[in-house]
């Protein structure tokens, strides 16, 4: 393992310090503008979606607006997992404190916001696994992640954007692989938006 990488990312303690000394850069206290352009695509509002290491989850309050009904959110913190209960409490939204590598269940989209890029390279494959047993058949992964450095070292944990394709391809077929132009900012240029489609038969 990478000196660097803290022993404790991978538990749950690591990402409730990080919300309680309010360490959490990735924050950008609105929804991503090209998820946001994403979600506007969509027409099936009774659809399952996933929102894995959701954090402060403003995707999930876009999609309520726009009348989905069907949306579970996954975060290894309970400090933000709690706070999301108390935020949600009278919504069509399942509020999961969890580790996603534990998560069961079935769904037809899972949206994605960097997630990948907080996972250590190493834990990838698996991450993509378990994305495609998560899904339905016909299922889709669309979201977006960082495909150029922006800081010195993880999280997040960048990929190329042949890398990140090679993770996905034995399990989905890409349908969109194009660098977001609506970035906020401070991301733009280092933003990738995708749309991966679950296979068949595998």
């Amino acid at each position: 393992m990478n000196k660097n990488i803290s022993p404790s990312l991978n538990q749950s303690a690591y990402w409730d310090n990080r919300y309680l000394n309010n360490e959490i850069g990735w924050d950008m206290h609105q929804v991503s503008p090209p998820l946001k352009t994403y979600i506007d695509t969509l027409t099936n509002r009774k659809m399952a979606i996933l929102i894995p290491g959701c954090g402060n989850a403003y995707e999930a309050a876009y999609l309520l607006q726009k009348g989905f009904n069907n949306v579970t959110l996954i975060d290894f913190s309970k400090i933000i997992t709690n706070q999301l209960k108390e935020r949600y409490q009278n919504e069509p939204i399942q509020i999961v404190n969890e580790d996603f590598f534990n998560h069961e269940g079935k769904y037809d989209l899972i949206l994605e916001q960097t997630f990948f890029c907080a996972i250590e390279n190493s834990r990838k494959n698996a991450y993509v696994k378990k994305c495609y047993e998560l899904l339905n058949k016909g299922g889709k992964i669309a979201g977006v992640l960082f495909n150029k450095k922006i800081v010195n070292e993880g999280p997040p944990f960048i990929t190329s954007d042949e890398e990140t394709k090679a993770y996905f391809s034995p399990f989905f077929i890409l349908n969109k692989y194009d660098n977001c132009t609506n970035s906020i900012a401070p991301r733009l240029g280092s933003e990738a938006c995708f749309e991966f489609e679950k296979k068949e038969n595998i």
